[in-house]
């Protein structure tokens, strides 16, 4: 559980190429590349066409945009990560979590665009998120993780439901 209790440690220890610094926005950046820098946002206001493109990037069905809009409005944080290039910024990732805002939250729609992929910029992401429920006294985090990315979440210290699966779904048929 070494990545939770890095959470909460005061040294935030972590590589030169994850290690994010200054303040941009209400979030964090890291430079990357001559010229770029990465950052998060916990801004709402994200341009829906430009978090469809970061969707399709990653092969995500299209949904809604109005669905999505209401996902976001409605949803207990919001976070983005943006690549800033001189003037020009670009949606490199995003997640979102939902809460009862007292114990529980579930994190959904977490995606990194592909060029960033492997980068540990997914972590970081991951990282912000849970810093930033767990300051707002949320001590349960859930997600839904499709089986491509469970080792992924397991890395970050997330496991299956240890009193087995408790998760029931209703679909409309």
């Amino acid at each position: 559980m070494g990545f939770w209790k890095s959470l909460f440690s005061s040294s935030d220890a972590a590589s030169p190429q994850t290690q994010f610094e200054g303040d941009a926005l209400d979030g964090t950046s890291d430079r990357t590349e001559e010229g770029s820098r990465i950052y998060f946002s916990t801004e709402r206001d994200i341009d829906l066409y430009e978090l469809e493109e970061l969707c399709d990037a990653v092969g995500w069905s299209r949904r809604p945009m109005r669905k999505v809009r209401k996902a976001i409005q409605h949803s207990f944080l919001v976070a983005s990560m943006w690549q800033q290039r001189g003037n020009t910024r670009r949606l490199v990732g995003f997640a979102r979590a939902t809460s009862d805002h007292a114990f529980n939250a579930t994190i959904w729609d977490v995606v990194v665009h592909p060029d960033f992929q492997s980068k540990g910029l997914g972590k970081a992401l991951m990282k912000y998120m849970i810093k930033k429920l767990r300051s707002e006294d949320i001590s349960n985090i859930t997600l839904f993780a499709d089986p491509h990315v469970v080792n992924f979440y397991r890395r970050m210290g997330f496991i299956p439901d240890p009193e087995g699966i408790k998760g029931m779904f209703w679909y409309p048929d």
